[in-house]
C-alpha cells in the first residue's frame, strides 16, 4: 500500500487550522436585557426565562449540551417553577441563535460566560440560591465553571449525564483521526447518524428535536475536536469544591459511559451527591421517565441535605455498581430503544417575551 495520501494529508495539516471564536475584549457591562444575556464583549445569547409561579425560592441557570440550545430544558423548567424554582436557560456561543452557530468559542469563554450568567441572576434575586445546571456537554462547561473556581453567589451545581469523557479515555485511533480531520480539513462536517446509540427513549421528543432548526445536526470537525477538549477539561476539573454537588446519571446512557463520570466523581472533594436512574437514558430530563430525576432537583435546590424523593441516591464511590447492578437486572431493556405506542408529545418552542 502507498504511503503518498497519507504524506499529503501530512504535509497539507499546516495550510488549515481549527477556526476557534471565543470572547472578545470587554466593551460593556453585562447584563440580561431585551430577551438576551448581553455579554460584556457584545455577544447576543438568546434567554429564556420560567418564572417561578410563587415567590422564588431558588434559581437555575442552565447550560444545554452539544448541538442543542436553551428549549431543552423547557418540559424540566415547566415542572421546576411550580415548586417555586426559577429557570434561566441561554443559548451557549456556537448554538442556538448565537452569531457564531456552528463555530466552536472555546473552554474558557464558554465558562466565562456561565460564570457571568451566575452572577446576573444573583443580581437580579437577592438573598435567592443559584445553582448551575450543566446538561452533557453543559455539564463539563459546569464542572470547569464552578469547581476550582466557583462565581460569587453560586450556591451549588447539578450535574446531568456530564459531558467529562477524557481524551486518555479515547482509542489513540481515534485521537488521531479526529485530530488530523480538524486540521486538515476544520470545517468538514461530521454527523453521529451512522451510530447505533439512542440519547432517549422519547421518540417523540427526538423526532422534534430533528424538525426543530436551531437544533444542529452536525458539526464541523474543529467543533467536534474542541468539545472533546472540553470534556477533558471538565474531567480534570475535579477537585476540591466547598459548594454542594449533585451528579444525575442515567443507568442505560449509551452516550456518556459510567467510568468517566465515576472517575470525575472520584476526584470531587467535598459535598457531592450522586443518583442513579436505573430506566434513565442520556436525556434524563427529557426521557419518558424524566419526572423521577426532575423531582429530585427540585429538591436538591431547594434543601441541598434533604433525602432525594426518588431513594435513587448512591454514594459517591457506588456509581459503577449501581450501573452494573441496573444493567445486569434489565437485561433487555438496558437499550434507550424506541417505546412502542408513545405518543409524540408537543414540541416547546421559544417565546417572544423580552422583558427578563
Amino acid at each position: 500500500m502507498s504511503c503518498r495520501p497519507l504524506v499529503l494529508l501530512l504535509w497539507l495539516v499546516p495550510a488549515c487550522a481549527p477556526v476557534v471564536a471565543p470572547a472578545g475584549p470587554p466593551v460593556r457591562d453585562a447584563r440580561i436585557a431585551d430577551g438576551a444575556i448581553l455579554a460584556a464583549d457584545g455577544a447576543r445569547l438568546a434567554l429564556e426565562v420560567w418564572p417561578a409561579e410563587t415567590e422564588p425560592r431558588a434559581a437555575i441557570v442552565a447550560l444545554h449540551g452539544f448541538n442543542d440550545y436553551r428549549m431543552a430544558f423547557a418540559l424540566a423548567a415547566e415542572a421546576w417553577r411550580k415548586e417555586g424554582v426559577e429557570t434561566y436557560a441561554y443559548d451557549q456561543r456556537g448554538f442556538g441563535e448565537s452569531d457564531i452557530a456552528g463555530l466552536w468559542a472555546g473552554t474558557e469563554t464558554l465558562a466565562g460566560d456561565a460564570r457571568a450568567a451566575v452572577g446576573l441572576v444573583a443580581a437580579r434575586r437577592p438573598g435567592v440560591p443559584v445553582f448551575l445546571l450543566g446538561d452533557s456537554m453543559g455539564g463539563a462547561v459546569a464542572a470547569v465553571a464552578v469547581v476550582n473556581d466557583p462565581p460569587p453567589g453560586l450556591a451549588g451545581a447539578i450535574l446531568v449525564a456530564p459531558a467529562v469523557w477524557g481524551l486518555d479515555t479515547l482509542p489513540w485511533s481515534h485521537r488521531a483521526l479526529l485530530w488530523l480531520a480538524a486540521h486538515a480539513a476544520p470545517g468538514a462536517k461530521l454527523s453521529a447518524g451512522g451510530l447505533d446509540l439512542a440519547p432517549s427513549d422519547n421518540i417523540g421528543m427526538l423526532r422534534a428535536l430533528g424538525r426543530d432548526p436551531l437544533v444542529l445536526k452536525d458539526a464541523r470537525a474543529d467543533a467536534t475536536l474542541g468539545l472533546v477538549r472540553l470534556m477533558d477539561d471538565g474531567l480534570s476539573a475535579a477537585g476540591a469544591t466547598e459548594l454542594p454537588v449533585l451528579v444525575v446519571y442515567g443507568a442505560r446512557d449509551e452516550i456518556v459511559p459510567p467510568e468517566p463520570v465515576a472517575r470525575f466523581v472520584a476526584g470531587l472533594d467535598g459535598p457531592v451527591r450522586v443518583a442513579v436512574y436505573p430506566d434513565g437514558c442520556h436525556m434524563a430530563l427529557r426521557d419518558l421517565r424524566r419526572d423521577i430525576p426532575i423531582r429530585d432537583i427540585a429538591r436538591f435546590v431547594l434543601d441541598p441535605a434533604a433525602p432525594l424523593p426518588s431513594n435513587r441516591e448512591t454514594p459517591a464511590g457506588g456509581l459503577l455498581a449501581a450501573v452494573a447492578a441496573f444493567r445486569q437486572g434489565a437485561g433487555e431493556r438496558n437499550r434507550c430503544a424506541a417505546a412502542p405506542g408513545v405518543a409524540e408529545m408537543p414540541h416547546p418552542v421559544p417565546s417572544e417575551r423580552t422583558d427578563f
